[in-house]
């Protein structure tokens, strides 16, 4: 909502305010995307909830939704704009929040110590970086790329790590829709078989926002232990190793014996 409950416009004002025409804003109203206005005598006026739906509207579009998904989608919702909004950004909030930076593609090459055109359009690939219309490119996740930074430190070719973060990232999908299923299968399954009744809503919005931290404090904690295993394992096996050597070497084979 951008506007108090009590915003009376007529269909002229809810235009500029909009930024939409007249037309448009009829048309919608025409496919059912919009209800109708309140009428006072022979003129309609618009409120709150027109201006939250006619947003809405915009936002999708300009997102790739066709007007009759979107339509079918309010109708889900029972026609409550706030409610479809609040769902598709609790989908769209990013799982972990980072400031994007960008960078030129002479920084890339200085950082990485490579020109190879391959880096770069695995990188892409990858979706470690964005190529922007100017050019340059977004970095979305600075901790990822401080990250791989850190590995060549430690003497790990820039191939050799991209190929690792290709590898992490399948893994990463697969644990991710783990959790997706999970909510499907627990929440959002039994909203639908329910007919998605509007009451429904606000539980369905806060098991979604609910699970996106409650599945990062859980996967660390599960890194923390399987990293702890696997360190004590194969260090375990490295000591192992380094005691059969240095047995070996403290009880060398005797000489053979003069003919």
């Amino acid at each position: 909502m951008t506007s108090t409950d009590d915003t009376v416009l007529t269909i002229d004002e809810l235009a500029r305010k909009i930024g939409m025409t007249v037309r448009n804003i009829r048309a919608h109203q025409s496919r059912g995307l919009l209800p109708p206005p309140q009428l006072r005598g022979r003129t309609g006026y618009y409120g709150a909830e027109h201006i939250a739906r006619l947003e809405l509207i915009q936002e999708l579009q300009t997102e790739g939704f066709k007007l009759e998904l979107i339509k079918r989608l309010l109708d889900g919702a029972g026609g409550s704009s706030s409610e479809v909004l609040r769902f598709k950004h609790a989908l769209a909030r990013p799982f972990v929040a980072e400031e994007p930076e960008i960078v030129g593609i002479a920084e890339l090459i200085a950082e990485w110590g490579s020109a190879d055109p391959k880096m770069l359009t695995k990188s892409l690939s990858l979706g470690l970086l964005r190529q922007l219309p100017d050019g340059r490119f977004e970095v979305p996740s600075p901790r990822l790329a401080k990250a791989g930074r850190e590995l060549q430190k430690l003497g790990v070719p820039l191939e050799r790590s991209l190929e690792f973060t290709a590898t992490v990232r399948e893994h990463a999908d697969r644990l991710a829709q783990i959790y997706v299923d999970l909510f499907l299968e627990t929440v959002w399954t039994p909203f639908e078989e329910a007919g998605r009744p509007d009451e429904g809503w606000p539980a369905v919005q806060d098991a979604l926002e609910r699970l996106q931290p409650l599945a990062s404090q859980s996967l660390l904690a599960l890194f923390g232990m399987a990293m702890r295993s696997a360190v004590d394992r194969e260090g375990a096996r490295a000591l192992e190793r380094m005691a059969t050597d240095g047995a070996g070497a403290a009880a060398p084979p005797p000489p053979p014996s003069p003919s």
